[in-house]
């Protein structure tokens, strides 16, 4: 089957379903595995689709937010790599903030035991910070369905009520000149309250936030730090140039 013939059978499924598996593809256009891939990642550079792990959706839009499922089955190798290492960042005695991402969920596995106190917008996290024998403090406000976070004017009241030795929140978007950014508004409102409450910022972000822009602004790059996997020496450059990276081999 020639190239126009399976990106058509690709985006006609897609537009029915809103998602296509990987396999169902393979068996459907009677191709392999990496020929379907190289399929995925070339119309998801022409933006006609967003790759996730195991097939693809339909692409987002700027005011568009995954549910938590569709973050957590992405790049989760990366994920963990990036999470690990900002963990080894927290000591002893520190008082942290953890957004509700799924990025920063890899890290509760890697601070079991730690003396520290943690507070968090993250729903999703409790029970693996309470188990983890972690003091866990987690804010007040709406939850929202597809995310668990917890956000709204309650949930800034609450967060300004704590001064953080560090900071760690994920990211939707991160490009040079927009900065970091979010679908949600009251989400960016929290990230950038949480930066400014924070002595160390830092965002996690596999390479796919990168050159990614969404509705709401968060703050500048400068702002924080950043925990990702390999990017091209062109794009580090340019923001080693705003900010401290720190790149994780993936």
């Amino acid at each position: 089957m020639i190239t126009a013939e399976r990106h058509h059978i690709i985006l006609d499924l897609l537009s029915r379903n809103g998602v296509v598996d990987l396999q169902n593809l393979v068996q459907r256009t009677k191709s392999s595995d990496s020929t379907i891939r190289r399929d995925l990642a070339l119309l998801e550079e022409q933006g006609l689709l967003k790759r996730i792990h195991g097939g693809a959706t339909l692409p987002y839009s700027k005011i568009d937010e995954p549910n938590i499922q569709e973050k957590s089955s992405k790049n989760l190798h990366d994920k963990q790599l990036i999470a690990e290492a900002a963990a080894s960042m927290i000591r002893d005695g520190d008082c942290i903030y953890l957004d509700a991402g799924t990025t920063i969920s890899e890290m509760i596995p890697f601070l079991i035991n730690k003396k520290i106190a943690v507070v968090t917008n993250g729903l999703m996290h409790v029970e693996a910070l309470t188990s983890a024998n972690i003091t866990t403090y987690v804010i007040g406000g709406r939850i929202k369905a597809n995310t668990k976070a917890i956000v709204g004017s309650v949930a800034q009241e609450n967060l300004k009520q704590y001064r953080f030795d560090k900071c760690f929140l994920g990211m939707n978007g991160i490009d040079i000149k927009f900065g970091f950014s979010t679908p949600d508004p009251e989400e960016a409102v929290l990230k950038k309250l949480a930066i400014e409450l924070a002595e160390e910022s830092f965002v996690l972000a596999d390479k796919s936030k990168f050159k990614e822009t969404f509705f709401a602004k968060v703050a500048e790059i400068e702002n924080a730090s950043i925990i990702t996997t390999n990017l091209d020496n062109e794009a580090m450059k340019k923001f080693e140039e705003k900010t401290n990276m720190k790149v994780v081999t993936s």
